[in-house]
Order: structure tokens, then sequence, then C-alpha cells
């Protein structure tokens, strides 16, 4: 697994959260420097459209989305990664492998970056993580599960 760098992640808490509230709504935007390795993560009522408007960002589609969901199981953190469809740069298949092998960096970042969250709902580390890959390709369009938060403390 690839290391977090805590110096290299910088979060944001926008209007309407705290780092212990709400929990939902609670949605996060991931981003990052392919110059500088920075990720920047941004904790919100929703997605943070400015962080993923700029046209960079648009055209590799390489953000991540996240938030909580409950159901009768519980609490679970819902991953979305844009694999293909509409202007992205790359193919599906190698789209899809990036994303899988920066994935337990995104969800270090998460985990870190909200880490107070976890200290207030320490149930949260014991709900299952969904991963979304959303492609216009039905052979890349799939939900998986990717174990739970404690796993990338």
């Amino acid at each position: 697994m690839k290391r977090l760098n805590p110096e290299k992640l910088h979060t944001e808490f926008l209007l309407g959260t705290t780092p212990e509230s709400p929990l939902t709504p609670r949605r996060y935007t991931l981003t990052h420097s392919d110059r500088t390795g920075e990720l920047f993560l941004c904790v919100g009522l929703d997605y943070n459209q400015r962080q993923i408007s700029g046209w960079y960002t648009r055209l590799m589609h390489d953000e991540a989305l996240a938030e909580w969901k409950q159901d009768e199981k519980g609490y679970s953190l819902h991953v979305y990664l844009h694999v293909s469809g509409g202007r992205v740069f790359g193919r599906a298949s190698w789209r899809e492998a990036i994303f899988r092998s920066e994935l337990p960096l995104v969800l270090e970042a998460i985990r870190y970056g909200d880490r107070s969250l976890f200290i207030a709902y320490p149930e949260l580390d014991h709900g299952s993580i969904y991963v979304h890959f959303q492609s216009s390709d039905p052979n890349h369009q799939k939900i998986e599960e990717f174990g739970v938060p404690s796993d990338y403390k």
C-alpha cells in the first residue's frame, strides 16, 4: 500500500461541516497535483464543485468522490471513481488500473483527513467501503467492496 504523507494532505471543512459533524450528509472531494504530489480533501455537505470544475480536472476526471450512507446494517462509505464516459483522458481499462493502484492512498487520505469524525463515531471504522467504478462500458461499470476504514489507518 502506498503510504500517505500527512504533510502533503490538505483538508478543508466547507460551510456547514466541522471535524466532528454532521455525519450525514457528509461528502468528500479528493483531488491531487501531479506536479507536487499534494492531495486536497474537501469535506462538505455536498461535493466541492469549485474544486473539480477546472478544465484540467474536467479532462482528467481523476478525482475521488465519497459519501457516508446509512442503511439497516449501519453506516457505509461509498466512493465514486469515473472510469470512462464523457470527455476523459484514457481507456477505461487503463484508468481502472490506475484507480485501483491508487485506491489505498485515496482511502487512507479520507481516513486520516477526517480522523476526528472516526474518534467521534468509532463505529465508522467498521463500516463497509463500497467503490463504484462508473463507466459507459458495462465491463467496467461495477461496485466492489474494499474492506473497512480501519484497514486504512
